[in-house]
């Protein structure tokens, strides 16, 4: 099995801990249990997997994600004591007819989403809040956290730090 090098993994200690997912697609109705990373080297084959469980469900696209999406995901449900909890997907991957399709029928769909750049996940974690969830999200400071209340969702990327 290859293993892929990576210079630093955030938040990482001496002794760096696989990556470990466990995710429910809610669109698609798929689960995965994966580890993705080993130390601090990602697993290109479990990086594939992850990339074609994100696609878009709308059009079958798939998409290489950043791989520090995945270490967010995992260090946020750590955050609030849920490792091992399993993560519900609302939205990964969108491409940009997918996006384009949002924009004009929804509210609160960005033009540059980072879910086209595949650097961006809308997801839940039950059993927690989502204001606990995001509150952990926003405390790790690595990228962008959305917060939406009445539709029980948080929108974590791993582009400049800011929320909504």
């Amino acid at each position: 099995m290859a293993i892929v090098p990576h210079i630093a993994v955030s938040g990482a200690s001496p002794a760096i801990q696989d990556g470990h997912l466990r995710l429910y697609h809610t669109h698609t109705g798929e689960r995965l249990d994966i580890v993705y990373r080993h130390g601090a080297s990602y697993i290109p084959e479990a990086l594939a997997k992850l990339d074609h469980f994100l696609r878009d469900h709308r059009t079958g696209e798939v998409h290489h994600f950043d791989p520090r999406l995945f270490d967010l995901l995992s260090d946020a449900t750590q955050a609030v004591g849920r490792a091992d909890a399993e993560i519900h997907i609302i939205c990964g991957y969108r491409a940009p007819k997918s996006n384009e399709y949002l924009r004009t029928h929804t509210s609160g769909v960005a033009k540059n989403s980072l879910h086209v750049q595949a650097e961006a996940i809308d997801i839940r974690l039950p059993g927690t809040s989502t204001l606990k969830f995001r509150n952990a999200a926003l405390a790790l400071g690595r990228g962008g956290v959305g917060y939406y209340q009445a539709s029980d969702f948080i929108h974590v990327d791993v582009g400049r730090v800011r929320r909504w």
